[in-house]
């Protein structure tokens, strides 16, 4: 359904060594780079997100907005949220096994650095 997604960052190099991290855990690529945007997906579809520099901006950080990527195996996950804890994000409830959302649904939740909250899965809905 979304082609791709693209937030506003206060600090462009702060996040971006963040989401290389992070989204590298995954397996996401980084696919183009320039002075005021970046972004990361597959090399043969481009971005599916990206982050735009934009200081002025204000973050949407609230609960009301979180973003989910998807993980290939548990160790992706973890590695996920090791990789993002290590790289200026915040725990926002761990990594593991979330019964309440599923009895498979297996995830990390952090907070990325301007406040976003960020969520790496794998589920029933995206394995094998």
């Amino acid at each position: 359904m979304i082609h791709h997604l693209s937030l506003p960052v206060t600090d462009l190099k702060r996040s971006a060594a963040f989401y290389d991290a992070a989204l590298g855990a995954l397996g996401y690529e980084l696919t183009f780079s320039y002075s005021d945007v970046i972004g990361w997906g597959f090399i043969d579809n481009g971005d599916i997100f990206s982050i735009r520099h934009r200081p002025d901006e204000k973050v949407m950080s609230g609960d009301g907005f979180h973003l989910a990527f998807i993980g290939k195996s548990h160790a992706a996950i973890d590695a996920f949220y090791r990789a993002a804890l290590a790289n200026g994000g915040i725990d926002n409830g761990g990594s593991g096994l979330n019964p309440e959302y599923g009895p498979d649904y297996y995830a990390a939740f952090v907070f990325d650095p301007d406040g976003y909250r960020m969520e790496a899965v794998i589920s029933p809905h995206n394995h094998s």
